[in-house]
């Protein structure tokens, strides 16, 4: 099955690249350093010299973690229980599908992760492309070389998704949904409708996650300059080719496993001392687990377009010449064909 090779070489191609997970993972902090330092200038001057204090330094106070949330403003306001363990993945599949609004300093750190993650993606894509090291001056050549390129296409994927949520969601949940459901006395049946709602509308984000990315692939593999020319391609390579669609839900399964592990296996916002430490380095290994199986997403993907399009398996590995693309290399490393007129004699 192709969609299965393709995620083993993809699992094959992150293993082979350590460094773009640790990279991923320090950026994150690094994003997120900012936001942790102001929310925790908000908590000590909530907190001051008081008894609370102490027991907050002890473990976890909910009495006053309860207090603080009543009178917390802007970012403050993200600052709950739910922010530790399992509750913080319920929480954010709950905003995401219910389009809950950000809080302004949490949409601000969003969008510059954005931006950050538009500039290295070119890098990232163009290593998984290669299957090989390209070292630093390689991958940040590859990160500016489509950085422009992945924002034309950034733009048009925020347009699809400000349709998305903007219009389909408030059609789908607030029009359809209550009507279909206003002269409903089971709940069961209501509840039943609201979750194909749930479905149709993931699955629709799943679409333009899917476009959006062989999009990405297609610009960086085969060199394109125009992104609605990636786009389309991308289109009719998504509607041709099946194996898109399972691997997808393969990759689909390796994050919900991820999940129901921690699920299972995460603890929340308890106890004290070395328990809630545990609770927050467990907390830290599902964040690098879920940039693996992101970065799996995008290695397992370009996998099996270089093999559905025979961009594939870059034979050597000589000093890189930019701007050649992932696919020009590929033709160049290729082994000499014999030529035409040498056949010809041996027949």
């Amino acid at each position: 099955m192709a969609a299965a090779r393709a995620l083993r070489d993809g699992l094959r191609r992150v293993n082979g690249a350590p460094a773009v997970l640790a990279g991923l993972f320090v950026l994150t902090l690094l994003v997120a350093i900012p936001l942790a330092v102001a929310l925790a200038g908000m908590i000590e001057m909530h907190l001051g010299a008081s008894l609370a204090a102490e027991r907050a330094a002890s473990g976890v106070d909910y009495d006053w973690w309860q207090e603080f949330s009543e009178q917390a403003s802007g970012l403050g306001t993200t600052f709950g229980p739910t922010i530790i363990g399992f509750g913080a993945v319920l929480e954010n599949l709950s905003n995401l599908l219910d389009n809950a609004p950000l809080a302004p300093a949490i949409a601000g750190a969003t969008a510059a992760w954005m931006v950050l993650w538009s500039f290295l993606s070119g890098g990232v894509l163009d290593r998984y492309a290669r299957n090989r090291p390209t070292r630093a001056a390689g991958f940040f050549a590859a990160c500016g070389l489509h950085f422009w390129r992945f924002v034309r296409i950034g733009i048009v994927a925020w347009l699809a998704y400000a349709a998305l949520f903007g219009w389909v969601h408030g059609w789908l949940f607030e029009d359809f949904y209550r009507w279909a459901t206003r002269d409903l006395t089971v709940e069961r049946t209501a509840f039943a409708l609201r979750a194909a709602c749930y479905l149709l509308f993931g699955i629709l984000l799943a679409g333009c996650s899917l476009v959006f990315d062989y999009a990405r692939i297609r610009l960086v593999v085969e060199d394109r300059r125009s992104a609605v020319g990636a786009i389309l391609a991308a289109l009719r390579f998504v509607r041709r080719e099946p194996g898109t669609l399972t691997l997808y839900a393969l990759n689909s399964a390796l994050f919900l496993a991820l999940v129901f592990v921690y699920g299972v296996t995460g603890r929340g916002a308890t106890g004290s001392g070395a328990g809630l430490a545990a609770a927050l380095l467990w907390g830290q290994l599902f964040i690098l687990g879920r940039h693996y199986l992101k970065l799996l997403f995008y290695a397992s993907q370009v996998s099996l377009f270089q093999s559905a399009l025979a961009h594939a398996d870059y034979t050597a590995a000589p000093a890189l010449v930019w701007p050649d693309s992932p696919a020009a290399e590929a033709i160049l490393n290729a082994e000499p064909a014999v030529p035409y007129t040498s056949r010809a004699r041996a027949i």
